[in-house]
């Protein structure tokens, strides 16, 4: 039976009716929180101050700051030669109705260059894993403690494949060439929160911060910016040290002084998101102030590589760029990133185009993943294999009344 869309619309009209309710309350509190960032721009260390002593006790994540709240920046101008390299993933997850254990990773590779000459070069390279080194990922010396490199984690996997393979583009990148790596989305590896610091250890530290380092090395022989491109984003960071600014306590202390259900001092900022904030400060083109995610795996592992962010408008969006620290500090780095990825929004209607390029290469259709696995079952079937599955399975490939 297919989706009942009349039933659907009742509730839609009633979640619509609720969200116009809250639209001047939300101007409201988008209104106090510009107030309250300009009415800071004067007492900058005291609220750095203020945030730093606050670190941990708050009930959200609140973004260092670097050097203001809202400054905005002009793009500076393009160099005559560049080169935009950029990856992007997608996977067929592990299936338990299957007779086989793996799991397929295809990662796509992008190489832009503008200038006299310009080339373009699109790939992508599909990998599949089965072994039991693959599948699972153990601590040091220590048995039965394996997590299955499956769903999530599986993602997060797929996310340090993506870097190294732009660790390997960039290696390629002539001598003294101006470039920029790009990827999509985060640098930082949120869903690791949730397991063993042995996984963080094996996918972080051993292999998406290597990468990192790998690119920052590369600097020695040629100008090489990398940033992470997050579009739409839903993040507060900026907008709760705006909180931390209104608290009445100092230190605050949300479980000391603002029990759950209390109206709190800084609910009149609260529910803002950084976007919207930055739509109402950011002229085309220019990006904001730098701030420093507080991220708990930013700060237990990150180090050198410790995340910095701007916001970027580009046509009719706010974005989110994240860079490493060594980028953040070198002003050459920090301008050639803003130029180069507002250039490549413009190319891209709003989106750079590299990564757009990217996805479509990566991409695993529903199609894919059926061939996929009939692949390996005719496969199996040729062998002279046994080659069981589900009932659940079974039941969803066959016609029955």
């Amino acid at each position: 039976m297919s989706l009942d869309l009349t039933r659907v619309a009742a509730q839609v009209g009633e979640m619509l009716s609720r969200f116009k309710a809250g639209l001047n309350e939300r101007q409201t509190h988008l209104q106090s929180a510009l107030d309250t960032a300009h009415n800071q721009a004067d007492h900058i260390d005291e609220l750095r101050r203020k945030i730093a002593i606050a670190s941990g006790k708050t009930t959200f994540l609140v973004a260092d700051l670097v050097e203001g709240l809202d400054l905005h920046y002009p793009a500076p101008p393009l160099p005559p030669e560049f080169t935009v390299i950029a990856t992007d993933g997608s996977h067929i997850d592990v299936d338990r109705h299957r007779s086989t254990r793996c799991y397929l990773i295809n990662i796509s590779s992008i190489v832009l260059h503008y200038g006299a000459n310009p080339d373009a070069v699109l790939e992508s390279h599909p990998s599949l894993y089965a072994s039991d080194e693959d599948l699972t990922i153990a601590p040091t010396g220590a048995k039965g403690r394996e997590q299955l490199v499956e769903g999530a984690l599986l993602g997060i996997k797929r996310g340090v494949d993506e870097c190294k393979r732009l660790a390997e583009l960039a290696a390629e990148l002539p001598l003294g060439s101006s470039s920029l790596a790009l990827l999509d989305g985060s640098l930082i590896l949120w869903g690791l929160e949730a397991f063993p610091d042995f996984v963080a250890e094996s996918l972080l530290d051993k292999g998406f911060l290597e990468c990192l380092t790998q690119v920052r090395k590369l600097n020695k022989d040629r100008k090489l910016a990398l940033a992470s491109y997050i579009s739409y984003p839903r993040s507060t960071d900026v907008v709760n040290a705006l909180r931390v600014a209104v608290c009445p306590y100092d230190p605050p202390d949300c479980d000391r002084y603002c029990p759950v259900g209390e109206k709190r001092g800084c609910d009149a900022v609260a529910g803002v998101q950084d976007r919207w904030l930055f739509e109402n400060i950011l002229g085309q083109g220019e990006r904001s102030a730098l701030f420093i995610s507080q991220s708990s795996v930013v700060r237990k592992h990150y180090g050198e590589h410790r995340v910095y962010f701007f916001y970027l408008r580009a046509d009719d969006e706010i974005a989110r760029v994240e860079i490493p620290q060594w980028v953040a500090t070198d002003k050459n780095l920090l301008n050639l990133t803003h130029s180069l990825v507002l250039d490549q929004c413009r190319r891209g209607q709003g989106y750079p185009v590299a990564l757009s390029e990217a996805h479509e290469q990566a991409v695993v259709t529903m199609g894919d993943r059926e061939n996929f696995w009939a692949l390996v079952e005719s496969s199996l079937v040729d062998e002279k294999m046994p080659n069981p599955s589900s009932g659940k399975s079974q039941s969803k490939r066959m016609r029955w009344v």
